[in-house]
């Protein structure tokens, strides 16, 4: 009878902790992913979603979330898996569709040389984001088409929703994010986005635990001095040092009072008169907010075996 040594039960123990873990963030995600599905009628009977993956985290959790919903769900809906090679310098070629073999998913690799219009048409030290997602929504909607999907799921998550509400409200003077679904610019489609309740932090935890091959996109990543990149930041200085912020500010996005803003397009205040009546609590602006420690705020909580716990309090 052979004994084991010290590392090896030590290995043995990562294995399972790392298990757990990974078990219990798909479980969190079905759930936030289920969740999203039904609150905005995402998917529905004989849908056939073309799901969009880029390489990363994000969407690598998405298709392997809607995977196992699939095969659980009391409807049934096709998936195929899309990827736009923009023919970046060192793209790996082999790495998706390798991936997507061995899932025995349905897939289709697209090749558009974006990347050298984007670098012919952006002057030195402009973002290239702007032109980069135009022309790639171009080449997915008319896969869309070709294909005959019915749905578009894009791997956009919660923080990417915050993070865009921000930018507007920063620097555009608009109170406007990433809608969780919507119909495209051009009219012809419909586009999801199962990760709305989903955060990134977890996203990234899970990848991790199940090795998706993450293919960075170097033409993104790597550009200076990106907005978005700086209202990350904020936002996980935020949640450092104010935890639960981020979480309040999603639900604010769910539950918007047009009356105590200052759009009179969206509401009607020129009507507003004694025969309206109060609306909506009056004129509460100077009262102290009556702020729960139990409503939309998060409160660490640390098992053994977790990498990181949430819990949210509600």
């Amino acid at each position: 009878m052979s004994l084991q040594t010290p590392n090896q039960l030590l290995n043995e123990t990562d294995v399972k902790i790392a298990k757990q873990q990974q078990a219990k963030l798909e479980k969190r995600f079905r759930h936030h992913v289920g969740k999203a599905i039904s609150d905005y009628n995402m998917i529905e009977d004989g849908d056939k979603v073309m799901v969009c993956l880029s390489g990363g985290a994000d969407s690598y959790t998405m298709l392997d979330i809607l995977l196992k919903l699939k095969a659980s769900a009391p409807i049934h809906f096709d998936i195929v898996a899309v990827n736009l090679d923009q023919k970046q310098p060192g793209f790996p070629e082999h790495i998706l569709p390798n991936y997507l073999e061995e899932l025995g998913v349905e897939y289709h690799i697209i090749e558009e040389d974006t990347y050298s219009i984007v670098m012919d048409k952006i002057p030195e030290g402009k973002t290239t984001c702007s032109l980069c997602s135009r022309l790639r929504r171009g080449i997915l909607y008319s896969t869309a088409k070709r294909l005959h999907v019915t749905k578009i799921a894009l791997g956009h998550h919660r923080d990417d929703m915050i993070e865009t509400l921000l930018l507007n409200m920063f620097f555009n003077g608009k109170t406007k994010t990433m809608p969780a679904k919507l119909v495209s610019d051009n009219g012809e489609h419909v586009v999801i986005r199962p990760l709305a309740y989903c955060k990134e932090k977890e996203i990234k935890q899970f990848s991790a635990l199940k090795q998706f091959p993450i293919i960075p996109c170097n033409l993104c990543g790597s550009q200076p001095n990106l907005q978005r990149q700086n209202v990350k930041a904020m936002l996980n200085d935020w949640d450092i040092k104010f935890p639960g912020r981020a979480e309040s500010i999603f639900t604010a996005m769910q539950n918007v009072v047009p009356s105590h803003l200052a759009d009179h397009q969206l509401f009607d205040f020129k009507n507003v008169d004694l025969h309206t009546g109060v609306v909506n609590g009056g004129d509460i602006a100077f009262d102290k907010e009556e702020i729960s420690p139990a409503t939309n705020f998060i409160q660490p909580k640390f098992e053994q075996g977790d990498l990181v716990n949430i819990v949210e309090i509600k």
